[in-house]
């Protein structure tokens, strides 16, 4: 069955708050383990600040469109970001793997953000662009 391009980007902004949701379960995870690390603890810390304003964003963004967040999705997302927290936090070397996912996971963010970004037009949902391309800056 073939979607609109509207109804694909709804979903891709369900997904990027869930994701975005992920992110912040596992830094707050992070944080509470790094306090041998205080530089690393206070990017963190900063990363974590941006991370709740992008969700608030994308809420704009879906408020925009008339639509809301997935509960599920978030919920789900929420779920995985700590048992992967906790996976890390038994491990001897936590920092790398927790530095190595987060690089990865940042990674994943642009990408979904330039997919949001390319799908504005097309979608009918100009009026979410700034918020997408402020997202995409931090």
């Amino acid at each position: 069955m073939a979607q609109t391009a509207r109804e694909i980007f709804i979903v891709g902004l369900r997904n990027a708050h869930a994701m975005e949701t992920q992110a912040r379960e596992l830094m707050e995870r992070q944080s509470e383990r790094l306090d041998e690390y205080p530089e690393v603890k206070t990017k963190l810390t900063d990363h974590l600040q941006e991370t709740n304003e992008q969700l608030k964003r994308l809420e704009q963004c879906l408020e925009a469109c008339g639509e809301a967040t997935s509960a599920l999705k978030d919920t789900a997302q929420s779920v995985m970001a700590n048992a992967m927290a906790m996976t890390h936090a038994m491990a001897g070397d936590e920092i790398l793997k927790n530095t190595f996912a987060n690089n990865a996971f940042e990674n994943f963010e642009i990408a979904a953000y330039k997919s949001l970004l390319a799908l504005c037009g097309p979608a009918g949902a100009d009026n979410t662009r700034a918020h997408i391309e402020v997202s995409l800056r931090v």
